[in-house]
């Protein structure tokens, strides 16, 4: 088994073995990336957009991208949060999104496994292009 350690950002050891926990404490903050479709659903994309800048004024919303952008196969926008915003944050998208899909992972740093492994899908899981995060 491989072995190594690291830190967090406190300077606390992390270990990382095959099959080891992670501590949480290496999450910098959450992105959650709200698709939608620029013909059909970009309205409601608005709607939740416009509704979580007036919860989650911490909340910072990140541009509009009418075409499909790095990993992300359609059209999205990225809310990025602090993780003490996860608690209301997360709850307050599954009840609110109006039907539209949303990756939610944390940013540890690791874009590729933060996208493929600890991700969360709200709705229909998408594709996506992972090859653009591969280092190499």
């Amino acid at each position: 088994m491989s072995d190594s350690t690291n830190t967090v950002e406190d300077g606390s050891p992390n270990t990382v073995e095959d099959g080891a926990a992670t501590d949480p404490r290496r999450i910098r903050e959450y992105h959650a990336h709200v698709y939608y479709d620029p013909a059909g659903t970009r309205g409601r994309a608005a709607l939740v957009r416009d509704r979580i800048a007036a919860v989650f004024p911490e909340a910072r919303l990140g541009r509009w991208h009418d075409q499909p952008v790095g990993p992300h196969p359609q059209a999205m926008y990225q809310i990025a949060f602090a993780p003490e915003l996860l608690p209301g944050l997360l709850p307050w998208l599954m009840l609110n999104r109006l039907g539209l899909t949303v990756l939610v992972h944390p940013d540890t740093g690791d874009d590729l496994t933060d996208h493929a492994e600890h991700a969360a899908w709200l709705g229909g899981m998408l594709p996506l292009r992972l090859d653009v995060l591969r280092k190499g």
